[in-house]
């Protein structure tokens, strides 16, 4: 499996199709390896404390030998998202409008895209600041749209940011000109917009980085995970974060008998020709579906075994 030679995985996908049990296996298999490995969930729905029978939260735990885990809450990261505005506007603002700008702040945390954006500065935060400490990242994604909205903030919000200085040179120059004798004018947001701007361009750099970086999606195989793989898979394209391989996952596996399974089985296999047909592009690896809920240690070591590189199918 081409993709564990990279330092970051992303893993997504639908709902439901066992996204965060992928990601725990592929976490397990690398620490398996010797490698020193952090897997972060981003899903609100968090998954990964279940299957290590362990509580995780938002702070790094080590689950077994050389692996441990994360559970970001992005509520939490959306509170302190904005205490660090409102201490980067603390000096800058008129005491006479903190009140009015810190009103505005606190309504901000419920407008649309917020999460998301605090949620990127956390994952930036784990990928600049932490990284060196591993020797892989996990990412458990949210669902699929979710992780369309955050894979893509780098490139979006580094244009909006992009604008946000032209605006702000623009202006001090202006005022440069006009009261302060052609002297430079000192511009604290502009320092913090400058500083932000080389954060993302970071970001944006190790997540185009095909050699650092991997995207891995899960699907079963049924219309609608097929469906909603297809879109993300060129909705990513158009940023440039090309996603390579493809986990197919419950599939039915060949010792399951009765006239139910026989007709779903073949039900199914028009789904997975469906797959090979539209993902010709992508690794592919098979995982059947398991008779009992993958809740122990011992069940991410049986996945895992799937994971090599002589299963792929292209």
């Amino acid at each position: 499996m081409e993709v564990l030679n990279k330092k970051i995985i992303f893993v997504g996908g639908k709902g439901g199709v066992g996204k965060s049990t992928t990601a725990a296996a592929i976490a397990w298999k690398s620490a398996g390896k010797g490698h020193r490995t952090l897997l972060i969930s981003t899903d609100p729905a968090h998954n990964l404390g279940d299957i290590f029978d362990q509580s995780i939260g938002g702070s790094t735990t080590n689950v077994s030998e050389n692996l441990f885990a994360l559970e970001i809450d992005p509520a939490i990261e959306t509170d302190a998202y904005i205490k660090g505005v409102k201490a980067n506007i603390q000096n800058v603002v008129q005491s006479s409008m903190m009140e009015e700008v810190h009103r505005q702040l606190d309504t901000a945390k419920a407008s649309p895209g917020a999460d998301e954006a605090a949620l990127f500065d956390r994952l930036i935060s784990i990928i600049l600041e932490e990284s060196d400490g591993y020797d892989k990242l996990i990412f458990d994604t949210a669902p699929t749209g979710h992780t369309i909205r955050l894979l893509s903030l780098p490139e979006l919000m580094g244009v909006w940011i992009e604008g946000m200085l032209k605006k702000r040179q623009k202006t001090n120059e202006n005022y440069s000109a006009l009261l302060n004798d052609g002297d430079p004018v000192e511009d604290p947001i502009y320092d913090v917009l400058k500083e932000r701007q080389e954060r993302f361009s970071k970001a944006r750099e190790i997540l185009l980085d095909g050699s650092l970086t991997g995207f891995v999606f899960v699907l079963n195989p049924e219309r609608l995970p097929i469906e909603e793989t297809k879109k993300a898979i060129e909705l990513l394209d158009q940023y440039h974060l090309h996603v390579r391989t493809l986990i197919v996952n419950k599939i039915l596996p060949d010792d399951a008998d009765g006239e139910f399974l026989l007709k779903r089985r073949e039900h199914e296999q028009q789904y997975m020709e469906m797959i090979r047909k539209e993902f010709q592009k992508q690794e592919k690896i098979y995982v059947p579906l398991f008779p009992h809920d993958i809740i122990k240690q011992e069940h991410l070591e049986t996945i895992s075994q799937y994971y090599k590189e002589e299963d792929i199918v292209r």
